[in-house]
Formats: C-alpha cells, structure tokens, sequence
C-alpha cells in the first residue's frame, strides 16, 4: 500500500474547502464548482487508495461505476470551470457591459452552473460510447474508467477538454488586452461595473486559470498519449466495443511494468496539484487573513469561553479615563 496516496488525497480535499466561504458569499460559481470537483476526486482518490491498497479484489463494485464516472466528469469539468471564469474575467475587462444588475447576475451563474456540471454530466453520458468494459482496478490506486482507445475517443473524450482549456487561454488573452488598454483606470472600471472584485483579486483569478487551464492542457496530453501508446483499436460495431461490457479488469502491481507505474503516479497527482494551486491563490490574500481571524474569534469566544482582547481604542479610552 502506498501510505502517503490517501494521506496526500484528505489533506488536499480540506485544502480546497478552506476558500470556499468567502466565494459562496461572492457567487462565485465557477471557482465553487472547482472546489467541489477537486473535494470529490480527492476523495474518490484517497478512498481509492485505502480500500485496494494491497489487493485488486472488487470489494465494491457500486461503488466503482459511480467514482469512474465522477472522474470522467472531472476530467471536463475543471477545464469547463476556468473555461466559465476567464468568460466572467473577459466580460468585466471589457467595455460591453457598463453596469452588472441582479438579473444580470442570475442569468449569468445559470450559464455557469450549465458550463460547470451540465457539461460534466453530458460528458459523462457521452462516455458510455466509447466504454469498452465496466471499470478497471489498480493495486494501490483503486477504480479507473475504461476507455475503448479509437478514433472515437479520441474526438469524445480528449478533444472537448483541450477546446475547454484552449479557448479559455484565449479568452484570458483577451482580457489582459482589455486591462492593459484600460490600466490607468482598471480600478475604477471594476468599481463602475458594480463587481465585487478588487484588482489583486481579478489578477489572482486570472493567474489561477492560466495557470490550472496549461497544466490542463500538458495533463489531457499526457493522458491521451498513455493511453493511446499502443495504437488505436479498430470501431466494427457498436456490438464489437460493448461485446464485453460487464468485464473488469485487474492490474496487480506485480505484473505493471515501471514505467506504467511511474506514469500512473504521475496522472493520479494531477487532482492533488490542481487542488494546491487552488489553495495557494486564495488562502493567503486578504480575504483569508479577514476569514481566519473571524472563525479564531469565533472559535476564542464560543468554545474557549475567553474574554475578547480589548482594541488599541479601548485601551486608549481606559489609561485617559484613569489618567
């Protein structure tokens, strides 16, 4: 068993519920949806780890058809959720919309709540097609999906998350040309078009989806080049690729070469790197700092049971009152 799989899975799955109070308050849906894609693969990871960590045995056959089809959906989603926020950040940057009203608002986290888990689950569904078999099984990594390797997939399951991540660098492109016409005044623009960004926290925003949407790109390359690494299997028939569907396939660690290994560590860190990339953009801006001191109150007054500390003010107002 490798110890440090699920132990990396939990610590990364509370890492990315740590911002999640300061953008439910916003409505930020596109960065929520990422914290709850990346909260349940990591969990679907750590699970994973700990429940075949010696063994290949189906100890929970259930269970598998539902986490594969979760991870295909995350395979899409998180391109599909920085796809929705460089269209948020290139819409503010922009000029077309002088004002945000409420309606305004409400139309556009309905667009990004299709974006974020109706396309996931759409994805999901379309994965059936090219779904060879039920599910594979890893010693020491748990339940994979089964992709039958043709054209098919190709087109299906690795094109549309590249487009997702493709056209957001675009749209992040534009946005940075809308900010650098305007950056005399970007302050004030975002002010007048009513959002609840600040400048640091629009470029931590920009940076993050730059960021995750080209280790995206390099992770959906690499995945599609492992598994396309011994050619591509020929489309007879619906019949021939689903001849075999109930079937499950096992992978003992004794039979995996290590180079498969080694590739299969790389691929399965890729949710626990995106979940700190997560954290680490918004845990230590001023937000945070403003949240961690509101729950270490919180948590001094109401379960310590100790006395507030008194303010500069208070402390001034009480020597003048002994003086």
């Amino acid at each position: 068993m490798f110890v440090q799989l699920p132990v990396v899975a939990f610590i990364c799955a509370v890492l990315v519920l740590v911002p999640v109070p300061w953008h439910w308050r916003a409505g930020n849906v596109p960065t929520l949806s990422m914290s709850a894609w990346l909260f349940v693969g990591n969990i679907i990871y750590g699970i994973g780890a700990i429940l075949w960590g010696d063994t290949v045995l189906n100890v929970a056959p259930v269970y598998c058809d539902i986490a594969t089809k979760l991870q295909i959906g995350s395979t899409i989603a998180l391109p599909a959720t920085m796809f929705t926020l460089c269209m948020h950040l290139e819409r503010i940057s922009s000029v077309r919309q002088v004002k945000t009203t409420q309606s305004d608002k409400r139309r556009r986290q309905v667009v990004d709540l299709v974006f974020c888990f109706g396309v996931p689950v759409a994805y999901m569904a379309v994965h059936y097609v090219v779904q060879g078999h039920r599910f594979d099984i890893v010693e020491g990594f748990g339940c994979r999906p089964a992709i039958y390797e043709s054209i098919a997939s190709i087109f299906l399951m690795w094109i549309p998350p590249l487009l997702f991540s493709i056209g957001g660098c675009i749209l992040a492109a534009i946005a940075f040309v809308h900010f650098w016409q305007r950056r005399a005044t970007f302050t004030k623009h975002l002010q007048n078009s009513n959002s609840t960004l600040t400048t640091s926290r629009y470029f931590r925003l920009m940076t993050m989806a730059i960021l995750e949407m080209i280790f995206g790109v390099l992770v959906i390359s690499i995945d599609m080049w492992f598994s396309l690494r011994g050619g591509l299997r020929p489309w007879i028939s619906w019949q021939n690729v689903h001849s075999n569907f109930l079937e499950i396939a096992y992978f003992p660690l004794v039979f995996l070469p290590k180079t498969t290994l080694s590739w299969t560590f790389a691929l399965w860190v890729e949710i626990p790197i995106a979940s700190v990339f997560f954290f680490g953009f918004f845990a230590f801006g001023q937000e945070a700092r403003k949240e961690y001191s509101a729950t270490f109150i919180w948590i001094r007054r109401n379960i310590l049971r100790l006395p507030d500390r008194p303010t500069n003010e208070g402390l001034k107002s009480m020597s003048s009152y002994i003086g």
